[in-house]
């Protein structure tokens, strides 16, 4: 079972190598890298390459280890016990009817191979990390409440992304096989650009990126904007018709592009970016 890439993903050789590392080592797969480079849609491509069924598990700042593994409804069993005269309480005195089972426990019970994504692991408590390794490291948890031990039948193939929000521990990194996916240089951008749009003239390709890569390059930004944005930009582009020209600077100079909202998300990366091309035109 090895990753070659997919039609819908343009993955560089070290990034299949990574992938195909973490499947040889059966360890999970730690993903970095900036916002948008394509850390989510890595796991999707890879799990339907393989063709296996992919569970996701979208962290939050308030998302505990214990949601991944189960959640007893205790709320909802005392509700029932009010009522336990309907049926004699059958369904009060049996617990299982109250353990909701987590991604993890799907995809360790899972009859199949499966890909786990665990997304954006750093938005949770640093302790979030530490309270999975035992679980992902063993591939079994207790179930305290029913008195069962769950075992995976399948390894999963798991892949945890992380934007940088905080560290990570030391003890959970060792568990991990690691790969920090780079920002596209102008080349691999231009494959990626033709997997979405692959009837973009060259010529108009061309001026939107490196007006792309001016706005990005620009000294001081807060937020630099990504690869999904450009596809974003693109798309705006073809819909509105912008002609080539709009595009073109006749002096090859900085020049504010078309709806760039598209690529700046704040008022300070507006103004920054304004003032380089005031500047510039002060200056010739």
């Amino acid at each position: 079972m090895k990753f070659q890439g997919s039609q819908n993903y343009v993955a560089t050789q070290d990034l299949m190598l990574a992938v195909n590392a973490a499947i040889t080592l059966k360890r999970p797969l730690l993903v970095k890298g900036e916002p948008g480079t394509g850390k989510t849609m890595l796991a999707e491509e890879v799990a339907q390459a393989l063709d296996m069924p992919l569970l996701q598990w979208h962290i939050k700042s308030t998302t505990k280890a214990q949601q991944g593994l189960y959640e007893y409804d205790a709320v909802s069993r005392l509700r029932d016990s009010q009522l336990s005269d309907v049926d004699g309480g059958a369904r009060v005195k049996n617990i299982h009817n109250y353990i909701v089972k987590g991604v993890l426990w799907q995809a360790f019970t899972a009859e199949e191979p499966v890909a786990l994504l665990i997304d954006e692991i750093d938005k949770a408590d640093i302790e979030f990390p530490n309270d999975l390794l035992r679980e992902i490291d063993r591939m079994e948890f207790y179930v305290y409440e029913t008195r069962e031990l769950v075992k995976a039948k399948h390894r999963p193939l798991v892949f945890i992304t992380s934007n940088n929000e905080k560290e990570l521990p030391d003890a959970f990194l060792r568990r991990c096989f690691f790969h920090y996916i780079r920002f596209p240089d102008a080349e691999t951008m231009k494959a990626i650009v033709d997997v979405h749009f692959p009837n973009l003239k060259k010529e108009l390709l061309g001026a939107a990126l490196k007006n792309f890569y001016d706005v990005r390059n620009l000294p001081g930004l807060k937020k630099k904007p990504s690869t999904s944005e450009l596809l974003d930009w693109l798309k705006l582009l073809v819909a509105e018709d912008i002609p080539l020209e709009v595009l073109q600077s006749r002096d090859d100079k900085v020049s504010v592009p078309p709806l760039v909202g598209a690529l700046l998300k704040n008022e300070q990366d507006v103004s920054l970016f304004e003032k380089l091309v005031f500047m510039q035109k002060h200056n010739r």
